[in-house]
């Protein structure tokens, strides 16, 4: 049986790989509780193809 609650898996994808033109994605999968974070998350995590500290926000 699945846990019942309000956490959710999200994933998050960086803001500037794509800018870049760079082959790859840099995703990164966590969990947010939906009551007390209804609004997209975004955070700063390493993007390994571009050797940095980027903005990675959540997709759908």
């Amino acid at each position: 049986m699945a846990k019942k609650g309000n956490r959710v898996q999200v994933i998050l994808e960086c803001t500037e790989h794509k800018a870049t033109g760079k082959p790859g994605t840099s995703r990164y999968i966590t969990t947010k509780n939906k009551k007390n974070t209804p609004d997209r998350m975004e955070l700063k995590k390493f993007n390994s193809i571009l050797k940095k500290m980027t903005v990675h926000k959540e997709i759908k």
